[in-house]
């Protein structure tokens, strides 16, 4: 039963984690820069949003946002940080498939306990990777900007992701944690020995009774 609940609990944190690193894919207000200084740009309306999709001018009668197309024309911090985010918001689909397949009030025709503990590991693995993707892309993006604009504060979008990421790291630890099927294998085998050891218990017990009565 605890098992169980520890499964469920991974699978609802990991879910909302996933939404977290799509939120911060898909919005572009990850750092706010700023030329001069952050009081005085929110004074003189000159603050910038910097995304993995486009460059935003934020003021207090405009937003206006730049795509950025170029592709090759990209830093590497970019190119990378979009590379990870979107495979860390293709992989959570599988990886919550697998492990809501692998629930215990959810049965597959013949389904052994082994086949699920197998999906469960392997859903935790690929939420530890989204983890690893989202990670490594909301902390590298922000030292990238940092070199190319000095003054600068986070944004929304890299607060959802470091959450979602710290979620989904806790979620797959969680998940992958009570996936094992270890007790259920150490019974079997703990049966398995007491058997052999009854039965080469009884020739010797029969061995035993042979030599008494001979010696009678």
């Amino acid at each position: 039963m605890s098992q169980s609940c520890l499964q469920f609990s991974g699978f609802t944190v990991s879910c909302i984690g996933w939404v977290g690193i799509i939120i911060a894919t898909a919005t572009n207000d990850w750092v706010v820069t700023c030329k001069y200084g952050m009081n005085t740009c929110k004074k003189m309306d000159e603050l910038g949003a910097k995304g993995l999709w486009a460059d935003c001018v934020i003021s207090t009668a405009l937003y206006h946002c730049s795509a950025l197309n170029e592709i090759l024309a990209l830093p590497a911090y970019i190119q990378t940080s979009r590379a990870l985010m979107i495979t860390a918001s293709i992989l959570g689909l599988p990886a919550m498939a697998l492990v809501l397949m692998a629930m215990p009030c959810i049965n597959l025709g013949n389904d052994h306990e082994s086949a699920k503990h197998k999906r469960s590991v392997l859903g935790g693995v690929l939420i530890l990777l989204m983890a690893l993707c989202g990670i490594v892309s909301t902390v590298w993006f922000p030292i990238g900007v940092h070199h190319d604009h000095s003054l600068m504060s986070f944004g929304f979008s890299l607060y959802a992701g470091w959450v979602g990421s710290a979620f989904c790291l806790l979620g797959g630890s969680v998940i992958s944690c009570c996936s094992s099927d270890r007790p259920a294998q150490y019974a079997e085998n703990r049966f398995y020995y007491s058997k052999q050891g009854g039965a080469n218990l009884a020739p010797a017990s029969s061995s035993t009774n042979h030599a008494k009565s001979a010696h009678v």
